[in-house]
């Protein structure tokens, strides 16, 4: 068929007024040429429509000419999602249930070429919208399911999976009010392929619907996936709070400190301290900061120590805040941590300030150290020569005074090493 033959007898047709004689021309012309040999009708059909038709005329050439496009993209590259994306909105907006089914099918066709995740991600959406239209669209719970499981059965597990498929899958199970399908989708997905995300999601499930003796095997499967993750100990622990069996809670927390290795060790600690402090146990929150400083001597933990014990508020407290304080000064003197030491008098200062007396507060300002410039000399990363730098460092009172002493047995250290050299 020749486009310009039907370009010209539309126009014919419309010198003659015959308006929708032309209209049923294009669109015969349209439905039978090839849409690549079809632009000039294409272009003429929105001109005759925006002078002779009406709106839903105009808009029906607008939504073919774009479907035409679209359908150009995804002909030259299939791996283009988002023109999958793009032209299954439009037809999503004015085409029947088949239609639709089968650019879907089309769309879900193009699975990415190797099995790496970062292909995959903007593919699998369209498993996703394509499920999300059946399940909300087409009103299909069937087709749904089986739209859920063929999406699940194509990705390739062992190298790597997206927990969110699993975790809409159990939801929509349970939109249908099937909790065994659900329990066996999330179960099938960890043992498939362990997600901290899926455990995550399987527990929110557990406790939404209070059944907390499950939730108590899902964290200790989870701890045993992932026994370095704190926030999984600390989870599971306040939900024993939350059930009033402290002692369980206590246990999990002293499982979870003797783990060999954590990834956020200090938030741990604290999580443990804080708890023993809600239930009172002052004791056994002194024990557990002496443990701690067992393991690191960070000002922090020692600050934190002495805050604690002036929070108690009893008669002593004032005074074993202070005696944490110079216990930590003398710690971290012998330490000879210098940054740290100011740290520490500072916030000692500040509680002398508030709480102490003048005597006591000047007996900290007299540890305060001076501040002092100096210059040390630099060198590159091949041990050249690289120039002077300035730095602050800071001088203690108590250093001071040790300093001749240092001097002394200095020159006795190089006097010894000439006299050998002489020998």
């Amino acid at each position: 068929m020749d486009e310009k033959l039907f370009v010209s007898f539309a126009k014919f047709e419309e010198r003659q007024k015959e308006h929708e004689r032309a209209k049923v021309i294009y669109k015969y012309a349209l439905d039978n040429i090839p849409k690549q040999y079809a632009q000039e009708l294409f272009k003429n059909y929105t001109i005759h429509e925006k002078r002779y038709g009406d709106r839903s005329g105009i808009e029906n050439v607008i939504v073919n000419k774009r479907k035409f496009q679209y359908e150009e993209e995804v002909k030259s590259n299939p791996s283009n999602y988002d023109a999958w994306f793009d032209y299954l909105r439009l037809i999503e907006g004015e085409s029947d249930e088949d239609v639709v089914r089968e650019l879907y099918e089309r769309a879900i066709a193009n699975v990415p070429p190797a099995e790496e995740k970062r292909l995959w991600r903007r593919y699998i959406y369209l498993w996703i919208n394509y499920a999300l239209y059946e399940e909300l669209e087409a009103k299909d719970s069937g087709r749904t399911r089986e739209v859920y499981k063929a999406c699940i059965d194509l990705i390739p597990h062992k190298k790597f999976t997206f927990a969110k498929i699993w975790l809409m899958f159990a939801c929509f199970e349970i939109r249908q009010k099937n909790l065994p399908a659900a329990r066996k989708v999330l179960g099938h997905a960890i043992g498939v392929c362990s997600k901290d995300k899926l455990f995550k999601g399987y527990i929110e499930l557990e406790l939404q619907l209070r059944e907390f003796g499950r939730c108590r095997i899902l964290y200790e499967k989870f701890i045993e996936h992932s026994p370095e993750n704190c926030t999984t100990w600390m989870k599971y622990a306040e939900l024993e709070t939350i059930l009033g069996d402290i002692e369980r809670a206590r246990g999990i927390y002293e499982l979870a400190i003797a783990q060999p290795r954590l990834d956020m060790p200090e938030v741990l600690w604290k999580a443990y301290i804080d708890f023993e402090v809600e239930q009172e146990e002052y004791q056994k929150t002194r024990k557990l900061y002496r443990r701690l400083l067992e393991r690191t001597q960070h000002v922090k933990v020692w600050i934190s120590f002495a805050k604690f014990e002036l929070s108690i508020g009893d008669e002593n407290c004032v005074a074993m805040s202070r005696s944490i304080y110079k216990e930590a000064h003398r710690r971290l003197k012998n330490a000879d941590e210098k940054e740290e030491r100011l740290v520490l008098l500072e916030a000692w200062k500040d509680f002398e300030e508030e709480l102490g007396t003048e005597d006591s507060l000047e007996n900290v300002q007299k540890l305060m150290p001076k501040r002092v410039k100096k210059r040390r000399q630099i060198e590159t990363e091949d041990g050249s020569d690289a120039g002077w730098e300035e730095y602050y460092d800071y001088i203690f009172p108590a250093d001071e005074a040790n300093a001749p002493n240092l001097k002394l047995l200095a020159m006795a250290k190089m006097w010894k090493q000439g006299a050998e050299e002489n020998d």
